[in-house]
């Protein structure tokens, strides 16, 4: 047992190091932090909970965006490059790998997610004006405790996407095949299942009564009606339609426990595959 968790810390440690020594993946965080910043500027003056529901949007961008960056060839690259199989000989197991890829890539993504709206929430009593806005309600509806509820479901959110990246990864036999799936996950995660359940609703397929738990089917929804139930919860003395907290949070685990038992099963027999 303690050498099965060595191995794991051993593959975790060694993604870490090589996606923070990425240049290509250190653009990719530079630019997300500056247009976090940029977007944290733009609403300065208005207090924590203007500053969530500005990020909220941008984030669900950004965040599926960097994910893909950091993990899509988290365990492809192993494969191309031979490694994976070297640390099969090691007595790896498939889910001691794939879980130290996905703990080395975690860390190294949630430290820049995390980090950077934890930046920018310290900015907001230097940056808030005197004359309050019509977010800044009291001092109850924005404090500094929703905000840091808004910054740890941005790092599940943060962790369920990176999760569904990595089971990319471990399926992908090819670089194309590795970035043609991110663009598509990518694309559903921010367009297409909210556009779907969109049409449906308009088509008649999609009931009003049920759309609070389809919503709770994708990631980004998810996520957002958790922030809006748990971060935000009442703007202007009325409550926000958040849905069904827990049909979001059970959306999200769904998303995550999925996605990486997807990767646990594949991340050997696509070696395998490609070996015959």
């Amino acid at each position: 047992m303690s050498d099965s968790l060595d191995r794991t810390v051993a593959v975790a440690q060694r993604a870490f190091d090589a996606t923070v020594r990425s240049r290509a993946l250190l653009a990719v965080a530079a630019g997300y932090a500056v247009t976090v910043f940029a977007i944290a500027w733009t609403t300065r003056g208005s207090g924590y909970l203007s500053l969530s529901l500005s990020l909220l949007t941008p984030l669900e961008v950004l965040v599926p965006v960097v994910a893909v960056a950091v993990g899509y060839r988290s365990i492809l690259g192993d494969r191309e490059t031979g490694e994976l199989d070297v640390l099969r000989t090691f007595d790896v197991s498939r889910l001691g790998y794939v879980g130290g890829v996905y703990l080395g890539r975690g860390l190294a993504l949630v430290g820049l997610v995390v980090g950077t709206l934890l930046a920018v929430g310290l900015l907001v009593p230097f940056l808030t004006a005197d004359i309050p806005t019509f977010l800044a309600i009291n001092a109850a509806a924005d404090s500094g405790v929703r905000y840091v509820r808004f910054v740890v479901l941005s790092a599940l959110f943060t962790l369920v996407v990176l999760a569904a990246t990595v089971a990319i990864s471990a399926a992908a036999r090819t670089v194309r095949t590795a970035l043609a799936l991110a663009a598509a996950l990518v694309t559903t995660l921010v367009l297409g299942i909210d556009t779907a359940l969109v049409a449906g609703l308009a088509g008649g397929v999609v009931s009003e009564n049920s759309l609070g738990a389809l919503l709770a089917l994708s990631p980004n929804s998810a996520f957002r009606g958790l922030v809006l139930s748990s971060a935000v919860g009442v703007v202007g003395g009325a409550d926000v339609a958040a849905g069904n907290a827990l049909a979001n949070g059970f959306g999200l685990l769904v998303w995550w426990a999925g996605a990486l038992a997807i990767a646990v099963w594949r991340v050997w027999p696509a070696v395998d595959e490609i070996e015959t």
